[in-house]
């Protein structure tokens, strides 16, 4: 089947966006675009969702009509997505005349059939949730996700036979082991169905209640939240007699967060069991985001605005983070110190960096074309293997919503070809005119490394894959297929370095704090050729106890510039593990793009200094040679961090 048929929850409008609602709607967002590169004719659909109990008490609070109240919500809802890089098929609101036919028209079938029946109901009612929940659901006497009591009431209502449909949807479930995804959530709903299910309550009686859609067949009984919401999976496609759900139905997905799940698992495929349709093909759960190790909840008033970050950090660099941060299904905490570590790490220092000093080297030494490569290397065909078999890797993990994983097996290949730069240095291939065919095919190597990994970040950081793709001049690859193979880059055809992908972002003060143990010594953090001078014993020699004091440490150098106004002076910033700003004044003997993925060797507990208007946490250690100067190296790859004893 070539359909695709992807949907978000239709989000609540008792509060504005927040970033639970902006990461179910990247997820979906991004495996749309996925199923896209893989040739998929898809439809993605999201939307809002207004009747109901809060939404009048919002309203209320707010001092206007619900009608006022819903159409400004659901506004905001709309207008948020466009500044991720989201772009649904089908917005949907429940409160459209469409959907509202379509729930009547759906009521009055399972009416007609016997499955709805009037009766009264005394039970545990959350208004946080608005519906009943058992005894067992509660946690300590309490909803466990307003953490909230629910009230005992008594009514008269309406209710749909769910209890009917018990045992088919268990052996549904059984049989069909992708149906609800992880695997946790399938068993918890299975865990659930071991008790008598009850039938489900559908209506609230306009005594309490009459912003809802009105039952059909008793106009006393507006209908309840849930059967109304559930059914705009429907509605947005043209059920019953549109194209597009004759089309796009039997293809149909969810995209929900953990605690909607037994409405989707349960009352969802009962309903659509009653109705005569076949269920959905899967249910993707997702877990919570944590604010200081409680759920991110408008409920609970700790949420984070996705427009907010958006305006500090860029969409793609949200997207990258949300997926990246996650492991779809568990619960993930959010932090700003975490969006910023990610962001300068992953990517300014690894993708930032790889992009920009590759692109600047084949302008500089390949005049902005794509070079003719020669025979390559063992070495080079590590490289171009790696990046085929990530691409295979990326599919697998993005077939089942494993986004980290997926982004993981992409960032891997990217520090492979950092290191590769500094391996096979193209600068010093450069110098001699016999390497050219050398030269050629390392820079092309380089070039259609990036050209797959920007095949990747398509779904994931849609306008950096599009700056990316226009540098290398494949602009119109966008089939994973076809593009997803060695070679396609053409020698001779032009390359446009363009400026850099991701900035970096400056910390706060406060945490651009004195590295530890720093200790007070007069020297200025600059490269030298001699060690930073230590008072002498007898004799020219120092104590043991006096070689101690210095703090040599290993570090990876992750991003280089030269310093404006200085011919003399690079800005490096190295991990060691920390991540700190080092001065080095080796901008004559070392070209910044040179520098990225070198370890050195470093004092680390110099006093901070100033150089050229920028502060200096250390010195990197260097051997003076008559005019040249070369910077301290290890035989071996260490960790970031380790001490130099």
């Amino acid at each position: 089947m070539n359909a695709y048929y992807l949907t978000t929850p239709i989000f609540y409008v008792n509060a504005q966006p927040h970033l639970g609602h902006a990461y179910s709607t990247v997820v979906a967002d991004a495996v749309c675009r996925y199923q896209r590169l893989l040739g998929k004719d898809v439809r993605f659909q999201t939307g809002t969702d207004e009747h109901g109990d809060k939404i009048v008490h919002a309203a209320a609070d707010a001092e206007v009509s619900v009608k006022e109240y819903v159409d400004k919500i659901s506004a905001m809802f709309k207008a948020a997505w466009p500044g991720l890089a989201i772009v649904p098929d089908t917005f949907v609101r429940t409160t459209d005349p469409a959907h509202m036919a379509v729930v009547q028209d759906i009521l009055q079938q399972v009416y007609d059939r016997g499955d709805i029946y009037f009766s009264e109901y005394t039970g545990l009612y959350c208004k946080g949730c608005e519906q009943f929940l058992t005894e067992k659901e509660l946690v300590n006497g309490k909803c466990p996700d307003h953490l909230t009591e629910p009230e005992r009431i008594s009514e008269q209502n309406y209710f749909f036979r769910m209890s009917k449909y018990q045992e088919w949807l268990i052996d549904h479930i059984s049989k069909n082991p992708e149906f609800i995804t992880p695997e946790r959530y399938r068993n918890e709903v299975l865990s659930f169905l071991k008790e008598p299910l009850e039938d489900l309550c559908i209506s609230r009686p306009t005594t309490r209640l009459t912003w809802g859609i009105p039952l059909p067949f008793d106009s006393r009984f507006v209908t309840y939240v849930w059967f109304d919401a559930l059914i705009n999976y429907l509605s947005g496609l043209g059920y019953p007699a549109g194209e597009n759900f004759a089309r796009y139905w039997p293809a149909a997905e969810h995209v929900i967060a953990k605690d909607i799940l037994k409405p989707h698992a349960i009352y969802w495929p009962t309903m659509l069991k009653a109705m005569g349709l076949e269920p959905y093909k899967k249910l993707h759960v997702h877990g919570y985001w944590n604010m200081n190790e409680t759920k991110m909840s408008k409920s609970l008033g700790n949420v984070v605005r996705p427009g907010e970050l958006v305006a500090e950090f860029g969409a793609d660099s949200v997207r990258y983070f949300l997926l990246r941060e996650m492991s779809f299904g568990l619960d993930a905490g959010f932090s700003h110190e975490a969006m910023v570590a990610r962001h300068n790490s992953d990517l300014t220092n690894d993708l930032g960096n790889l992009f920009s000093r590759s692109l600047t080297m084949v302008k500089n030494f390949a005049a902005s074309t794509v070079p003719q490569p020669g025979t390559p290397s063992d070495q080079d065909q590590e490289l171009a293997e790696a990046t085929l078999a990530m691409l295979t890797h990326y599919r697998e993990h993005l077939d089942h919503f494993a986004f980290h994983r997926a982004l993981a097996a992409v960032w891997e290949v990217i520090s492979r070809a950092n290191k590769y730069i500094v391996t096979t240095q193209p600068w010093e291939l450069a110098k001699e005119p016999q390497q050219a065919d050398r030269l050629g095919t390392v820079l092309y190597t380089l070039l259609e490394t990036l050209r797959l990994i920007t095949l990747t970040l398509h779904p994931i950081m849609p306008e950096t894959a599009a700056k990316m793709a226009e540098a290398l001049g494949v602009a119109g690859e966008n089939n994973l297929a076809d593009c997803g193979v060695w070679g396609r880059l053409v020698p001779g055809a032009p390359i446009t370095p363009g400026p850099q992908l991701f900035p970096r972002l400056q910390r706060e003060e406060k945490e651009k704090s004195q590295p530890p143990k720093a200790k007070a010594m007069k020297e200025p953090a600059v490269a030298k050729a001699s060690a930073p001078e230590i008072a002498p014993e007898a004799e020219g020699l120092v104590t043991f106890d006096a070689f101690q004091k210095l703090e040599l440490r290993v570090a990876e150098i992750i991003a280089a510039e030269k310093i404006p106004k200085s011919d003399r002076l690079l800005k490096l910033t190295v991990k060691a593990p920390e991540e700190r700003t080092i001065v080095a004044g080796i901008a004559q003997h070392y070209q910044p793009e040179e520098l990225v993925g070198r370890q050195v060797i470093i004092v680390a507990n110099l006093k901070p200094a100033k150089l050229m208007g920028v502060a200096s946490h250390g010195m990197v250690l260097a051997a003076k040679e008559g005019d040249q100067l070369v910077l301290s190296a290890l035989s071996g790859p260490v960790a970031p961090g380790s001490r130099v004893a």
